[in-house]
């Protein structure tokens, strides 16, 4: 099967040659719904949390985050794993022009940064903090305390570390993942606008 290239003909003609494969469309239609699912359920819930305290005042600050990080877990697992089956059912979809070596190379480092990057990342947080803990209990250490690779960027864990989902969609050759993945990271960068930064900036102000 040959690789279309990656121009205005080749991402059309790529698409409509997915349309051949009726799981490639089922998978890409189901990564869209669980990234739908993960920043609807999660920036609902923290939105919700955030103006009236609902799952503290319901359950206490440990139970109620103890509640919210078991559904956060599972939607994020299922965000994951239906974008890599996106990636391997939809794989040999793409071509940059480049030797499948380079692809394959570039698309390896970009993981293994994106990677790197939010083990750091979640490290310096601490694991609660990585599910939002301070929504619950404002005492738990923010962003705003922590160090590591946020003194260097604001906001790693949305920005390189998005890179392995580019990585992963080069080295599989799948353009729908590369177009998922563009999709996922707007997606998430509008959650953070939305809900995490509006949260934090008023966890700053009443800090300092």
């Amino acid at each position: 099967m040959s690789r279309p290239r990656l121009d205005g003909y080749g991402l059309a003609a790529s698409f409509v040659a997915m349309a051949l494969s009726i799981w490639g469309w089922i998978a890409f239609a189901y990564h869209l719904a669980g990234r739908l699912a993960y920043v609807l359920y999660i920036g609902f819930t923290l939105k919700r949390e955030d103006r009236t305290s609902h799952l503290t005042r319901s359950y206490g600050p440990s139970e109620g985050f103890r509640r919210f990080r078991r559904a956060a877990a599972a939607v994020m697992n299922n965000d994951a794993l239906s974008f890599i089956a996106l990636c391997v059912v939809t794989r040999r979809t793409l071509s940059v022009g480049l030797p499948a070596g380079w692809v394959v190379g570039a698309g390896a480092a970009l993981v293994a940064v994106g990677v790197a990057m939010k083990l750091w990342a979640a490290v310096t947080l601490g694991g609660g903090a990585y599910y939002w803990r301070n929504f619950f209990d404002p005492a738990a250490r923010g962003v705003a305390k922590a160090g590591g690779p946020y003194r260097f960027l604001r906001n790693p864990m949305y920005t390189v570390g998005y890179l392995p989902a580019y990585g992963l969609a080069l080295v599989t050759g799948s353009l729908p993942g590369l177009v998922a993945a563009l999709i996922d990271q707007a997606a998430i960068l509008t959650f953070y606008r939305r809900v995490e930064k509006p949260h934090f900036d008023r966890y700053i102000q009443r800090a300092g």
